[in-house]
């Protein structure tokens, strides 16, 4: 055990921080010293198309990570990454480039220029989404496309280390070789087999899988042959030019498990001999009618989908704090409505606790960091920041002070909710979203949304009051 001074909290307390690692299938401490730096890389999206509900989720999950482990006295060095090339339409090695089918959907012609452009634009939204949800960013958003070159030298690495080989269609990982193939999550090789969709017949095993798809028409130029790094080497890439060869969490959804991240760990590991990270930490799928949600499927639910409903994102982020990352959830909107009055109840409790703050509740602070501190235990944080706001045998300073520092994890925004004058124009945006909205003109109001959004500033809604947040 270490003692985790909390700067907040006059007292130090002694508290362990135990994360679930995947690798190890149970919590372990974080023992890393206080104080120091921790490297979390958080797999990022595919930027071919707006990200739904069910992707958000894993970045309010690796958000509540990255603020408990600042909570917790550690500066956090987060990278997400942005795929903007070679990712198929599965974890297999056939199928049709998702970027490419973006271009032919949008009736973009097919260059490397135009597959960036429409990176470019789907990244802007998704960055949207993150500060809508109160999301921090990272310190690093790099693009695949960015880092041709440290996916051909890591390829090479492992091309002179003995661990590929090549086909017509491009340059394989050889699985065969790698003896320890597939251990996370326990995964066997009869597992691994099932794993892949699709036959390759020049594949010494279905479980290889591409590191470079040659392409003579439409890719980049490397000493092996014109095309595009396969999507897992550009992780390992990425991870490891910005955090090190081997680091401390890495983060994605339980759909990663099996092939993405077994992939990155055999390819990182065979190239450098060192455990690419210790801490492998997943979070479970979102569920609609009980079915996943997925494009694929067509049962997407969007960001701003929620503004028809009268919800705001934050009242998403809340609903799923109300349930633990690793726990499987089902969307309903009813749930998420009175998701959406819970919020609003939050914020006139710690609105009318004044403009003043005073020092953070120990016996409410030591609650609070045991149940964050046990593996994001978000759902038994919530029910100590109900019954605090409601004691009234403590001062309302006190009680701000608390929620203010609860916050700092919650990511609620409750920092940002201050009664004062609003800028004349963004009255007037508000004045005309709320006509818009009137006129069930949803189109506007998104748009109308999205500009107060750039401005700085989120709006909510329920039926009878609008919530303005300034966010920047």
């Amino acid at each position: 055990m270490w003692t985790t001074p909390i700067d907040w909290y006059n007292a130090p307390i002694t508290m362990v921080l135990e994360l679930y690692n995947t690798y190890g299938h149970k919590k372990e401490p974080f023992d890393k010293p206080a104080g120091a730096t921790v490297g979390l890389y958080d797999c990022g999206p595919t930027v071919y198309d707006y990200a739904h509900i069910g992707n958000l989720r894993s970045y309010v999950f690796a958000d509540i990570l990255r603020r408990t482990l600042a909570f917790n006295g550690y500066t956090v060095h987060q990278v997400i990454n942005v795929t903007d090339i070679g990712h198929l339409t599965s974890d297999a090695d056939d199928g049709e480039d998702k970027m490419t089918k973006a271009l032919k959907r949008e009736g973009k012609p097919l260059t490397l220029e135009a597959m960036r452009d429409v990176a470019e634009f789907y990244f802007g939204k998704f960055k949207n989404d993150l500060r809508s949800l109160n999301i921090l960013l990272p310190q690093e958003f790099p693009f695949a496309s960015d880092h041709i070159q440290e996916n051909i030298k890591l390829i090479e690495t492992l091309t002179e280390k003995g661990f590929t080989y090549v086909t017509s269609d491009g340059i394989y990982f050889d699985t065969e070789k790698d003896l320890h193939y597939g251990k996370l999550g326990g995964l066997t090789p009869l597992d691994a087999e099932h794993s892949r969709i699709g036959i390759n017949t020049e594949k010494h095993s279905v479980r290889d899988f591409a590191l470079w798809k040659f392409n003579s028409e439409l890719g980049y130029d490397a000493p092996f042959g014109k095309g595009f790094p396969g999507w897992h080497i550009e992780c390992s890439a990425m991870s490891m030019k910005y955090l090190g060869e081997s680091f401390d969490i890495h983060t994605g959804g339980i759909d990663h498990i099996s092939v993405h991240h077994n992939n990155e760990i055999a390819q990182s590991e065979c190239a450098t001999g060192k455990p690419l990270a210790h801490f492998w930490m997943h979070n479970a799928f979102l569920n609609i009618n009980g079915e996943k949600i997925a494009k694929s499927i067509g049962n997407t639910v969007y960001l701003r989908d929620l503004e028809s409903h009268a919800i705001s994102p934050l009242a998403y982020r809340l609903w799923l704090l109300m349930a633990h990352y690793r726990t499987l959830v089902n969307f309903s909107w009813e749930a998420l409505s009175g998701t959406e009055n819970a919020l609003k109840r939050l914020y006139r409790l710690f609105i009318n606790l004044g403009d003043n703050s005073g020092t953070p509740i120990s016996k409410y602070v030591t609650a609070f960091t045991t149940a964050i501190n046990n593996d994001l235990n978000t759902p038994e944080t919530l029910p100590i920041l109900w019954e605090m706001l409601a004691d009234e045998t403590t001062s309302k300073e006190d009680r701000r002070a608390t929620a203010l520092l609860f916050d700092t994890i919650l990511g609620l925004g409750f920092d940002t909710l201050k009664n004062e004058t609003l800028p004349t124009h963004i009255r007037t945006l508000i004045e005309a979203r709320t006509q818009a909205r009137t006129e069930k003109k949803w189109e506007e109001s998104d748009r109308i949304r999205e500009e107060l959004l750039q401005a700085g500033y989120e709006v909510s809604d329920s039926n009878d009051e609008t919530v303005v947040r300034k966010i920047s």
